[in-house]
């Protein structure tokens, strides 16, 4: 077997995808009437009521400036909902010295976590049950709204009738260990998942969608059992979309990086121990891991290993393409581009060692909180 051939094989099927996604990936533009800013006094309700809803859990150094861009809301009347989650800081009180001051806000206390429940799906449940919006917009605490983010995805799931809405926030990468993990994020979306999480694909297996950026219809979400539904899972906007789906509703993913931004962690050890987390529910699985881990190191890392073979240096090209197409279509830093086999590394690196967590049993853990290695239904 002509190893290199293979390679360039394994770096087609990526770019091939890629240039199909990145074609077929809505870019949502600001409604007409996005020029009025959305004011809902308390206990109102309209048509078209966007419910933000915010779980929060330490967060006083983000809470303020996501409250602030939420609040900015144009085009469609929004209230804002925090759910303090036991937090240890100060979260509680920025909240309530912003909600004194505009009635849009409303800060809740979470109740004691029940047994068989994550702590921030568990959050999320509770904030849909306060809500008063026909639409439910669940985004992080550090994820910044732009201006017309809430109104023009209610608008296209209006316009397509779709039940749950989502996108990957243009990420903001601070750091060299974020830039090694981080990109991983719309690589695997946009190279490896066929139509991207587009509505024309109705399977459950190929839904897709970000726990940063999430809106939902409410009667649907409801119909379906909400995050009550997928009460065990750490990542949350994956079960949420298959839950949608298997339920026969239509879900999307559309571009993100101009609905709003995200700098998700603070510097290597943070980001791993946060991918780590999520892999349990995703590709850390003893027979889909192996699979990922030929089709990953075969197109990113063993052309390098093929110089200087033409097909090896094919690949190369193609895989270097196709990480810069990404990079400029979600607006991610240029120089995290020539770190792209690192990048593919450390993702393969995390993914293993989410496996190895999860034969020996060992609990996953975040802000202070352990669950036990299982598997999402």
């Amino acid at each position: 077997m002509d190893w290199a051939w293979l390679t360039l094989a394994l770096a087609a099927l990526p770019a091939i995808f890629g240039a199909v996604n990145l074609f077929l990936l809505p870019r949502l533009r600001a409604p007409e009437n996005a020029a009025a800013k959305g004011v809902c006094p308390r206990g109102m309700a309209t048509s078209r009521l966007v419910s933000i809803l915010i779980p929060a859990r330490d967060e006083a150094g983000n809470i303020a400036d996501c409250l602030h861009a939420a609040l900015a809301s144009q085009g469609v009347a929004v209230e804002v909902v925090v759910m303090d989650d036991g937090s240890r800081d100060g979260t509680a009180g920025i909240v309530a010295g912003l909600a004194a001051a505009d009635p849009r806000i409303r800060l809740l206390q979470a109740p004691p976590l029940p047994p068989g429940w994550t702590g921030k799906v568990h959050a999320c449940a509770r904030l849909a049950e306060a809500a008063r919006g026909t639409y439910l917009l669940f985004i992080d605490a550090d994820v910044r709204l732009t201006p017309h983010a809430a109104a023009a995805m209610a608008e296209h799931a209006v316009a397509k009738g779709i039940a749950m809405l989502s996108g990957v926030p243009r990420q903001l990468i601070g750091s060299l260990g974020e830039a090694l993990t981080v990109p991983a994020i719309n690589l695997l979306l946009l190279g490896y998942l066929p139509a991207a999480g587009r509505a024309f694909t109705r399977r459950a297996d190929l839904a897709a969608a970000c726990g940063q950026l999430i809106l939902c219809d409410h009667a649907a979400y409801a119909a379906i059992g909400g995050h009550g539904a997928v009460r065990h899972v750490l990542h949350d906007g994956l079960a949420l979309a298959r839950r949608f789906r298997a339920e026969g509703h239509l879900t999307e993913v559309v571009d993100g990086a101009s609905l709003a931004t995200c700098r998700m962690y603070g510097g290597f050890g943070e980001s791993c121990a946060g991918f780590v987390k999520n892999a349990r529910e995703g590709m850390a699985t003893p027979l889909g891991l192996p699979v990922w881990t030929v089709l990953l190191s075969g197109a990113h890392l063993w052309p390098w290993a093929l110089l200087p073979a033409p097909p090896a240096i094919a690949a190369i090209l193609l895989m270097f393409a196709l990480r810069a197409a990404i990079t400029w279509r979600t607006r991610e830093p240029w120089w995290t581009v020539p770190l792209h086999p690192l990048t593919v590394l450390v993702a393969l690196a995390i993914q293993w060692t989410a496996l190895g967590m999860w034969a020996i049993g060992r609990p996953a853990g975040w802000k202070g909180r352990a669950y036990p290695a299982t598997k999402a239904a």
